[in-house]
């Protein structure tokens, strides 16, 4: 705002210079579109017409950009150059693409499953294998290969950096139950400090939210609704501040040990404490979470993570609400990842792939714990497990539907141990 608010000192300057010149006309048009669409903006935004709001700013910032450019070219006695305009696909944007799967082969007949009471929430829950370690991320890095830290993926088999929506769905096949899911997910890669990456035995994902008829949907938030196809995003540390503590992204992941399903430690923010009590036979847990709110408009976003939300407590009243700018409730899903301790093993000298970006003041293994995810479902199964599950309120695991009908385990579901374990790094 500050730069508009300089806008009419820099016209004028002009102006003085060249005030026949066309040049100048189009910066003053520029400058009244901006203006336009600010009040456009406001308006919206004083009728709490969030989703409208948005879209009005957005188009505000883009006529502000362009204004900027047609003054620098009028002042320096040039054409102007249309600046390219940032955009990011959203609803609509993203359809239907053909898997050619046969749906029917990958999926077998079950009970419906127990409700999830006293739980307010419906769950469907499933295991992931490990998948390929590489250098390359489609989100943040799209197209450029080997760009990023190295990261872990799991899910789709083929995903890359020019991995798209449409490439997901139409190939690559799924360590994640089986190739129904064909959904993209990454997190920076496990060192072990001897040159070697460790892969996690499995990984559990479990999606939860409370059914759209609860009235929670409506006095948290506007409504609550299925993940949107093509959604993608980053979550846990963000690694455009790595110079800050982040405490508001730390609280949504941990790491503990655990031996069976039963943790042996408390969980902590970091792997200092919990590797220092994690013994051979166990596994080093790490767990992260999403947010759940969702702007109801954005597939991405710049930061890959500002058309995402989490929920905010109210300080008097106590109660959870998404903020008026994400005013749509989500499946939250939450990962754990298992990395097993064999005889011999130091895990206090593992770390994450990722934790190098962190200023030596901040830098504690695992601290820059984070998530990828580049969502590529079925349409019709993540619909499916959406209503049966979520929307009923019921209590699904491996893959379960909650219609009578379960996932198949893939031929890439997980192992007893991952194998191979460790992956020199490359």
């Amino acid at each position: 705002m500050r730069r508009l608010a300089l806008l009419p000192v820099l016209l004028a300057s002009s102006a003085t210079a060249q005030t026949t010149d066309e040049r100048l006309q189009k910066a003053r048009d520029e400058v009244n579109l901006v203006e336009n669409a600010a009040k456009r903006a406001v308006a919206a935004c004083d009728k709490k017409l969030y989703i409208k709001c948005r879209l009005e700013a957005n188009d505000a910032a883009n006529a502000a950009r362009r204004a900027l450019y047609a003054i620098d070219a009028a002042m320096k006695h040039q054409h102007p150059v249309e600046p390219p305009v940032i955009t990011f696909p959203k609803v609509g944007d993203v359809l239907p693409v053909a898997s050619g799967l046969n749906i029917a082969s990958l999926l077998g007949a079950k009970s419906i499953p127990p409700s999830g009471a006293p739980d307010v929430v419906g769950a469907f829950r499933f295991l992931c294998g490990p998948g390929q370690i590489s250098n390359d991320d489609p989100i943040v890095y799209p197209g450029k290969k080997g760009a990023a830290h190295t990261h872990q993926f799991f899910g789709n088999l083929g995903a890359d950096a020019n991995s798209t929506y449409d490439s997901l769905r139409k190939s690559g096949e799924s360590t994640c139950q089986n190739d129904l899911n064909r959904s993209a997910y990454w997190m920076p890669a496990m060192l072990d400090g001897k040159g070697n990456v460790v892969r996690p035995d499995f990984v559990s994902i479990y999606y939860k939210r409370r059914p759209a008829s609860d009235a929670f949907c409506s006095t948290a938030a506007k409504s609550c609704a299925g993940i949107p196809r093509g959604l993608r995003f980053v979550f846990g540390w963000d690694q455009t501040r790595p110079n800050e503590a982040q405490p508001d992204n730390a609280k949504f992941f941990n790491f503990k040990c655990v031996e069976g399903w039963s943790p042996t430690t408390a969980a902590f923010p970091d792997m200092v404490e919990a590797t220092k009590s994690c013994k051979p036979g166990q596994w080093l847990s790490a767990t992260i979470s999403t947010p759940e709110c969702w702007n109801g408009v954005g597939l991405d976003s710049k930061d890959h993570r500002s058309h995402l939300a989490a929920m905010v407590r109210d300080r008097n009243s106590g109660k959870l609400s998404c903020p008026a700018t994400h005013p749509v409730i989500i499946p939250q899903f939450t990962m754990g990842v298992r990395y097993s301790i064999e005889a011999g093993e130091d895990p206090t000298k593992w770390e994450l792939s990722s934790d190098h970006m962190l200023p030596a003041a901040l830098r504690r293994p695992g601290a820059s714990f984070h998530s990828d995810y580049f969502e590529a479902w079925q349409d019709e199964i993540r619909l499916r497990w959406e209503a049966g599950c979520l929307d009923k309120m019921l209590n699904c695991s491996d893959g379960d539907l909650g219609d009578g009908q379960i996932m198949a385990r893939g031929k890439h579901y997980p192992q007893p141990k991952a194998s191979p374990r460790l992956v020199p790094v490359s």
